[in-house]
């Protein structure tokens, strides 16, 4: 048995609700939290951030077990989740607060971004390029319990977000 290596990413596309829906359910996945992420305002909650004005995106930080699923496969996986070619927008949701963006927390992780846009880019598997930031981490401010866990809790609740049938 390998041992774990478990290492943490940090995603934003759109409404955290269903990025975490999906994600938790990858193999390797051990822990999904939604927040808030990108922005200036210290100690935001769901109230600020929906403004559009403090600069945070809806967020998503994911542990993996690296020795089960890789950081690219995840990112793989991110880009089949969302509309990745929006800027500011998914579904009916708008503003910078839904942007698409990678937080990345060494050069390592910007390195595997960068190639893995390039991959999806090349593809042309969306049409457009792709409009996802690559940004340094910042602190990840959890969102309040309400959010946590949504879909589970209201399978029936708002998302956006399912697997698309792109090949990168």
């Amino acid at each position: 048995m390998k041992p774990q290596k478990t290492t943490k990413a940090n995603l934003a596309g759109g409404c955290f609700w269903g990025m975490e829906d999906l994600f938790r359910q990858l193999p390797g996945v051990k822990n999904t939290e939604v927040g808030y992420m990108g922005g200036d305002l210290k100690n935001p909650g769901y109230h600020d951030v929906k403004t559009g004005s403090t600069g945070h995106a809806e967020s998503l930080l994911i542990e993996f077990d690296a020795s089960q699923i890789t950081y690219e496969d995840l990112l793989l996986f991110f880009f089949k989740v969302h509309d990745p070619t929006t800027s500011n927008r998914q579904g009916n949701d708008i503003g910078t607060q839904y942007r698409s963006a990678i937080f990345f927390v060494d050069d390592s992780q910007k390195l595997t971004a960068e190639k893995v846009i390039n991959r999806v880019d090349k593809s042309k598997a969306w049409g457009s390029p792709a409009v996802t930031t690559l940004e340094p981490f910042q602190k990840f401010y959890p969102a309040e319990k309400e959010h946590q866990d949504y879909l589970q809790r209201y399978p029936d609740g708002y998302t956006c977000h399912f697997i698309r049938k792109v090949i990168f």
